[in-house]
């Protein structure tokens, strides 16, 4: 048994430029699949105009409050291959599709993972920063004195291990934690903001925070990673 790791885009539009052609093989194969967001995982392979009817493939909810007891127990009925599709980007990655390919594991089938876009590999190539040495974080606190203490946590393990910091924010947040990132790191440290990946009008810089104060960008509901060194 086939488990597939699909790939979705993180930009409209961007199927030709960012997906290879196994994805579209899978697609056409494939008739069972557990995603994020169905509608969402619908529309994605409605647009890849592969043929497929949509009414006739079969969708299993897995998110962060899907109970993984369901979820074991839909993979325990599978007789055929079945895909995970993540709301954008990789499977697993930052993404509750990990659930699903720990169980796969278990259950003795073959996880197959396919090549696609991730927006933190992504970001973390462009920045210019440690590739070889780095952690992703996720979404910071919302509440302000426990985000300040955190992004000032991860400067300092920034410079004494060299190490690249990277985090996220939920899009209508970013203008709010791009100007706590700015008041309370130093002005020589490096921050390096991707947004918008793959889009035409994708941002991606890195610049000293000194810097960003000249030219803050507006980030509001744009997908953004955030790194700093």
């Amino acid at each position: 048994m086939n488990i597939f790791l699909i790939p979705t885009i993180l930009a409209p539009d961007t199927q030709t430029s960012v997906l290879s052609p196994q994805i579209v093989e899978v697609i056409t194969k494939v008739d069972i699949f557990f995603a994020e967001d169905i509608r969402t995982a619908r529309r994605f392979i409605s647009s890849l105009k592969v043929g497929r009817v949509i009414d006739e493939l079969t969708f299993h909810e897995l998110n962060k409050d899907t109970p993984q007891d369901q979820t074991l127990a839909q993979l325990k009925k599978l007789k055929a291959d079945a895909g995970i599709i993540s709301e954008a980007g990789c499977p697993g990655i930052a993404d509750p599709g990990a659930v699903a390919v720990g169980f796969a594991h278990q259950l003795g089938y073959k996880v197959r993972p396919l090549v696609g876009p991730s927006s933190i590999l992504l970001a973390l190539m462009a920045s210019g920063f440690n590739g070889q040495s780095f952690t992703f974080h996720g979404y910071l606190p919302i509440e302000k004195a426990a985000k300040v203490k955190a992004i000032k946590s991860l400067e300092q393990t920034a410079k004494s291990k060299s190490q690249t910091q990277i985090f996220m924010e939920t899009p209508y947040r970013n203008n709010q934690m791009l100007d706590d990132v700015l008041q309370n790191l130093g002005a020589e440290t490096l921050l390096c903001i991707a947004a918008n990946i793959t889009a035409e009008d994708e941002l991606i810089r890195t610049l000293p925070v000194k810097e960003w104060k000249k030219q803050k960008p507006d980030l509001h509901k744009k997908p953004t990673i955030f790194l700093i060194l």
